[in-house]
């Protein structure tokens, strides 16, 4: 057996006998930072949909979409993390921030941010959470990723399958979000509207009273 050889079969069983050790009582520290950030993600998803205030609702959601792209870094997804951040988190959110602020929703805690069927949104919620995961687990049950070639979540592969086969999809997300901002705008040119027909009448009734 020549050294180079030598050297490959000793590699090989380093590298699997380091394969049977690793195991689910023993996680590596990238798994361990995995199954933190999902926790705090997790915190921070449901502090967004409890919480009565609009604004720390936003915030937390700040958080819970930044703990997905830190996720998604530890699954060397790095172009769905950037993404992740630029479009969810630095995108989506200040555009909610601008539609309460346009829509003059109010800053401190707000009585109609909980209609008081948590219950019946709780079951929707775990029956949502439960379909999807069922869908994702059957849908890629039996398919494999080939590790020897170029990784499924790097730069090249997923701009590539993004721009080639969902173009549609992408630039249909972006007309929604633009109807969403062209709606908060409508929304609150009539409120300022109504406001001052209301202080009009005001004024003519107490005018008419003298």
């Amino acid at each position: 057996m020549t050294p180079a050889a030598a050297v490959a079969t000793a590699a090989h069983a380093t590298t699997t006998t380091a394969a049977e050790a690793h195991g689910f009582l023993s996680p590596t520290g990238v798994e361990i930072a995995f199954l933190l950030v999902g926790l705090v993600t997790f915190g921070a998803a449901v502090i967004t949909v409890t919480t009565r205030q609009l604004v720390h609702a936003a915030l937390w959601l700040v958080v819970a979409l930044g703990g997905l792209a830190v996720e998604y870094l530890l699954l060397t997804a790095e172009f769905i993390a950037w993404v992740q951040v630029l479009i969810y988190v630095g995108s989506v959110v200040v555009l909610l921030l601008f539609g309460l602020m346009l829509t003059r929703a109010p800053i401190g805690r707000s009585p109609d941010a909980d209609s008081g069927n948590r219950r019946v949104a709780l079951a929707v919620a775990v029956a949502a959470a439960g379909a999807l995961v069922w869908v994702v687990v059957d849908a890629f049950r039996t398919t494999w990723i080939d590790l020897d070639g170029a990784p499924a979540g790097s730069t090249e592969v997923t701009g590539a399958s993004l721009f080639q086969h969902w173009v549609l999809p992408f630039e249909a997300l972006s007309v929604l979000l633009l109807a969403a901002l062209v709606g908060a705008i409508v929304l609150s040119r009539r409120a300022k509207a109504d406001a001052a027909a209301g202080a009009t009448g005001t004024r003519r009734d107490t005018e008419g009273a003298r």
